[in-house]
């Protein structure tokens, strides 16, 4: 006589009976976060989509076709449209996929279609990491469902399109910022997860040292002149100007910016999102923007002369300017700007302060592990840094997702402009590695040997740091 295996209800309502048909699979045990399920379809693939749409951990019990067949009689009715084709890569999949990148704190997502099958990445503390793989057949379905979402034209495989979708969950809302690809295998789709509010951004919680954040501070509270933040793509400078924009916020403050795209809403600050496409470019909004009567002007990315020569204008005039800008260091900013022929004495006169920063994750307080400093640990024109005998390594345990690395942390560079530099910049001297010494100025590179000695960060992860200089 066959087992007759009868589920108990409570882990019935755990999967519905279109999801037990279509995977096969029916729960055995649930515990502290994981469920059980017995299965005749085993597989690494399944257990990580199962992850994704059931919201907990996996762990599958291989059983035979037959039973399962039984198995699935005894405890799940069933229709004639229960087991349809894609079922289980509707909107409400792909929302608890975004639900579950939003929950772990992922940045970004990324679909992507090779040959015979696809897969789809998160982004986790400015690393990817593959999630699940999606089966070839199944991944138009993906993609129509995500373009509908956004308002994309699904006839239209040919061009890249952009487009914006708002998810409602019970903690509020968030946008996405949809952008589809074609390549050779069909179009990728990456979802860069936007917040909706800055209630977690505190600039005394990103990464300043004491006497950085006194710089910083006393920097932005001057009525006029430029405040600027370098680094690459990804290095925080934008969560940095939302966290200074809430300082400066307040019923006596008219703030206008314009971003691309537009991250954060922040309520009593008049947000503008470029449109390059119409003509809404940085220079063309920022010449608006001085007649809509500012206290302050945020630019999102000083990208060309023309935005460089607006934003230098609107400080000279009175105003308070904040914007961004591609640089390896808070001096070369100032090497950027005369490349792109703004006169040496006009950033003298106008910048308050350069700010270069980067994003370094921090190695999982739960599984690093302590290594003793070798002579190939740094980069070879290094030298071991005094009293540091010992340094932490990244391992890698379910806290943080195997990765070795649970959150981030910003490091910084701060230059305050004064009469000494300002000489500097007039006279295009653009060594200043002595001033930097005797002022106690710390670089980027100091900052990083920092976070090695307190056990935050890894040799590995600020490597590219490291070697600058050396």
């Amino acid at each position: 006589m066959k087992d007759q295996f009868n589920i108990e209800a409570s882990l019935l309502q755990l999967i519905s009976s279109e999801q037990a048909y279509h995977y096969n699979i029916v729960p055995v045990e649930a515990h502290n976060g994981t469920l059980l399920l017995k299965t005749d379809k085993a597989s690494d693939r399944l257990r990580q989509e199962l992850r994704v749409v059931l919201g907990k951990d996996i762990e599958l019990v291989p059983e035979t076709k037959e039973n399962m067949a039984h198995y699935l009689a005894l405890n799940f009715r069933t229709s004639e449209g229960d087991q349809s084709d894609g079922l289980h890569y509707s909107w409400d999949f792909l929302e608890k996929v975004l639900m579950r990148a939003k929950n772990i704190g992922s940045s970004d997502i990324h679909f992507e279609p090779y040959e015979t099958f696809c897969r789809v990445r998160f982004r986790l503390d400015g690393k990817l990491k593959e999630q699940f793989v999606i089966e070839r057949s199944e991944y138009p379905v993906i993609v129509n469902q995500l373009k509908i979402k956004a308002g994309l034209d699904i006839s239209e495989k040919r061009l890249p399109q952009d487009g914006r979708i708002t998810v409602k969950s019970q903690t509020g809302e968030f946008d996405i910022r949809v952008s589809s690809l074609p390549t050779l295998h069909g179009e990728k789709i990456v979802l860069r997860l936007l917040g909706k509010d800055t209630d977690n951004i505190q600039l005394e919680e990103l990464g300043f040292t004491h006497r950085e954040l006194k710089t910083y501070k006393q920097a932005i509270k001057k009525p006029n002149g430029i405040i600027l933040i370098s680094g690459p793509t990804g290095s925080g400078k934008t969560t940095t100007l939302y966290a200074t924009l809430k300082i400066l916020n307040d019923h006596k403050t008219n703030i206008l910016t314009i971003e691309d795209p537009i991250e954060y809403t922040l309520e009593g600050i008049n947000q503008v999102q470029l449109r390059e496409n119409i003509g809404l470019d940085f220079a063309s909004t920022l010449r608006t923007f001085l007649r809509q009567d500012p206290d302050i002007i945020m630019v999102g990315e000083i990208r060309d002369v023309k935005t460089a020569n607006m934003a230098i204008r609107a400080a000279m005039t009175g105003h308070l300017v904040l914007s961004t800008i591609h640089t390896n260091s808070a001096w070369a900013t100032i090497s950027r700007l005369v490349d792109m022929g703004i006169p040496a004495f006009l950033i003298a006169s106008t910048l308050n302060v350069s700010v270069a920063q980067r994003l370094v994750r921090k190695l999982c307080p739960y599984c690093k592990e302590e290594a003793k400093i070798l002579k190939e640990t740094f980069p070879v024109q290094m030298p071991i840094p005094k009293k540091l005998t010992t340094h932490y390594m990244a391992k890698g345990c379910h806290k943080c997702y195997h990765t070795g690395y649970k959150g981030r942390k910003a490091i910084y560079e701060i230059i305050p402009i004064g009469k000494a530099l300002e000489g500097h910049i007039k006279n295009n001297d653009l060594e200043i590695d002595t001033y930097l010494k005797e002022e106690g100025i710390p670089t980027l590179k100091d900052n990083a040997v920092d976070l090695i000695r307190q056990g935050i960060t890894s040799v590995e992860e600020v490597y590219a740091l490291l070697m600058e200089g050396s």
